[in-house]
């Protein structure tokens, strides 16, 4: 891990929602050490700074993917990148999604909008090897059609059940509407022998994780990643303190049984 960016060049991208792409970058010279699902970078537009962002893909071989929304001067930098150019990468940072500690248990994956981008890796993990886990739900949720990621690739995943549902359907939209913890009604495992993975909007986090909670999924076995403002990513600045934690150090991805009562605290 360095403090300085690594220079990665971007080998290929392609749009996830109007406003989203995702970028494959594999390094200049010097690589970074390897990512975990569920880690992030800090991510270095040259001329405009860098973000925090999680890996949303770990191929074999040291390239790199990153999802980005383009929400600011520095995210629109990385957006409009393309095959050729340049970008800076620091990492890995943060915590990782553990799915080797789910062994036996049956697995539930919960991503609204752009937060299936740091599941992604943890899904792809867990279709190429099923056979330490139980049974595998995806269950995503998106404003729109339009906002839905990696639709087609979702549709291939071999899983006991996807569930995908929008919030406002659009002209030809047969599928489900409302919010994704509905869909935790039709998904197939014990409660008893479950770990979750949540990411996306915080209300989303908090209502999927209150949800499993009542279904009798433990806390501890209820895994969700956080955002805060991380401008580090070491630890130091504090911009990313979220009670007693720094979520660069200590996160993005902490169980329930700790995160249900410091999501009450607002971002700084």
């Amino acid at each position: 891990m360095t403090a300085l960016p690594v220079p990665y060049r971007v080998v290929a991208r392609w749009q996830e929602t109007p406003d989203t792409r995702t970028l494959r970058v594999e390094p200049v010279r010097e690589r970074l050490c390897p990512f975990v699902p569920g880690q992030f970078a800090m991510v270095h537009a040259f001329g405009r700074g860098e973000i925090p962002v999680s890996a949303s893909a770990i191929p074999i071989g040291g390239g790199l993917g990153f999802t980005v929304r383009r929400v600011g001067a520095v995210s629109e930098g990385l957006y409009e990148a393309g095959p050729g150019d340049t970008v800076g990468l620091r990492g890995p940072y943060g915590t990782g999604w553990e799915l080797e500690k789910a062994a036996c248990d049956d697995l539930v994956v919960v991503a609204g909008g752009i937060g299936l981008a740091p599941l992604r890796p943890l899904v792809r993990d867990a279709v190429a090897d099923p056979e330490p886990y139980g049974r595998l739900n995806v269950l995503v949720g998106a404003r729109t059609p339009a906002d839905l990621m990696a639709h087609r690739e979702t549709g291939l995943w071999r899983t006991a059940y996807t569930g995908v549902t929008v919030d406002r359907p659009g002209a030809g939209w047969s599928g489900d509407i409302g919010f994704v913890t509905a869909l935790l009604g039709r998904a197939r495992f014990d409660p008893r022998a479950t770990t979750a993975f949540v990411c996306g909007p915080e209300p989303m986090i908090r209502a999927t994780a209150l949800r499993l909670a009542a279904l009798g999924v433990p806390g501890e076995h209820i895994r969700v990643s956080l955002e805060r403002n991380m401008r580090c990513a070491t630890g130091h600045c504090g911009h990313c303190q979220l009670g007693p934690l720094l979520l660069c150090r200590d996160g993005p991805v902490i169980g329930w049984d700790l995160a249900e009562q410091l999501m009450t605290v607002r971002e700084l």
